[in-house]
């Protein structure tokens, strides 16, 4: 039974600076939206783990804390955009938002979040220290502070059918390299009816095909930019690994891949078209759902390198709360809920322990229920999230952190348009060299800002 702490956050409109900003983007000093008395407004992204937590909200949460969650829920691109609106405006109409990795150090360095350490300190019940640490390094922010809460957290990994190899005589590399992969790609590639050799996001978008390029380009040797901010699109690295992304998903992956994201590769794999599929870790409970055609058949292997040890991406979908929110305390109250083990529990009894919003809790791969479930996935997931080097990904010094990102404010628009190219050239549209010549000069207006600052 959980009981409402009504904690201070101690550290809230601290400041005369903090203060101002806020009497200047939310009015009647922030107030006037949100949800009222013991009710909160939640606004997040529609992930097959969030809409579960939607659903037990009401029995699990509200009628043993007296606190209403009203959510909103978006797709991806929808979500960013209205939470970026909603949050640096100030405006309060959502206490609670689903913020990344990504987001959170640049929405703190903009005191546009309330810090949370206080009621980590005070919230023995919520074990932050089981939290794990790559997760919360990337979670605070350049004060020191943490800023979200993750709900879960990922890298990625390769996933392919075992039951297929197996039938083929092909044997998978327990940590392979990309070139092996593209090798296993081509022979595998038609080896059954209407399965094509490996799947690989297209979509543009910097959350989309950006991701699993970016992680290709790390490994390859390439960088964005280098430590004296100079855009490194066009350097052979960069072009190397670009082109063999592309020629790989052109060749042997899926039809119509410059539309193919997240979701379209994913089924892909459960619905027996794909027999290999390179993406977020988090796939893995989709495909071994009780449900799932393919349950059983995947294994798993780190994500493929060349020149690092490892190349696996590191992110999480977080709790945060707005700075510009009235209902903090209640807002906390539903984070620890939503973030705890004891919400985990709830998943692992009710809808079965391999749909468990896993990632970001140590005990979460202790528990011997969970790794029963999660048995063909649970070790190479927590090895991949633990590996991941945010902040050194590469072969070479960064000016920013970031694994499939590169953490500026800027990227999302750099890294969207930067796609679109890309997707133009998977789809045969244009040539890459063409594609990262014009990504090159957006990439340099970036870096000349920086390098004037």
């Amino acid at each position: 039974m959980r009981t409402k702490s009504r904690l201070v956050l101690r550290s809230i409109m601290a400041g005369a600076t903090a203060t101002t900003f806020l009497a200047a983007c939310a009015g009647a000093g922030g107030s006037g939206g949100g949800g009222g008395g013991d009710s909160i407004n939640v606004l997040m992204v529609n992930n097959p783990q969030m809409t579960q937590l939607e659903e037990l909200t009401a029995e699990h949460f509200t009628e043993e804390t007296g606190i209403d969650v009203h959510f909103t829920v978006l797709p991806e691109n929808e979500v960013r955009d209205k939470i970026s609106q909603d949050f640096a405006n100030q405006s309060g109409q959502y206490d609670v938002a689903t913020i990344s990795n990504y987001e959170t150090p640049i929405y703190s360095g903009n005191d546009w979040l309330h810090p949370l350490d206080d009621y980590l300190a005070d919230d023995a019940d919520y074990a932050v220290d089981d939290i794990l640490p790559p997760i919360q390094t990337s979670l605070t922010g350049a004060d020191g502070q943490v800023y979200a809460q993750p709900f879960y957290g990922e890298s990625s990994f390769l996933m392919y059918r075992t039951d297929v190899f197996d039938e083929h005589g092909l044997e998978m590399p327990e940590r392979p390299t990309w070139q092996e992969v593209a090798e296993l790609a081509a022979e595998v590639d038609g080896a059954e009816e209407d399965m094509k050799g490996i799947c690989l996001r297209g979509l543009p978008g910097w959350g989309e095909v950006i991701a699993p390029l970016t992680t290709v380009v790390n490994t390859f040797g390439g960088t964005w930019f280098d430590a004296e901010w100079n855009a490194r699109l066009t350097d052979p690295e960069f072009v190397e690994a670009t082109e063999f992304y592309v020629n790989l998903v052109r060749e042997h992956g899926e039809s119509g891949a410059a539309q193919a994201g997240y979701a379209e590769c994913l089924n892909n794999m459960v619905q027996g078209n794909t027999a290999m599929w390179y993406d977020a870790t988090a796939g893995a409970g989709s495909l071994e759902a009780e449900d799932s055609p393919v349950r059983g058949t995947i294994g798993y292997v780190p994500a493929p390198v060349v020149e690092t040890e490892s190349s696996g991406w590191l992110y999480t979908w977080a709790w945060g709360v707005q700075r510009a929110s009235d209902n903090a305390d209640n807002a906390w109250e539903f984070i620890s809920w939503a973030s705890s083990a004891e919400y985990e529990e709830l998943v692992g009894e009710t809808l079965g322990w391999q749909n468990v919003p896993a990632g970001k809790r140590a005990s979460t791969y202790e528990n011997a229920d969970y790794q029963a479930a999660a048995g063909a996935f649970y070790q190479v997931t927590h090895d991949a999230i633990a590996e991941a080097r945010p902040d050194d990904p590469g072969v070479q010094e960064r000016p920013a952190p970031g694994v499939q990102f590169v953490g500026i404010p800027e990227f999302a628009d750099l890294g969207t348009r930067v796609s679109q190219e890309i997707s133009e050239a998977i789809a045969g549209r244009q040539s890459v060299q063409d594609a990262l010549e014009a990504s090159q000069a957006l990439a340099e207006d970036v870096a000349e800002e920086y390098r004037n600052r």
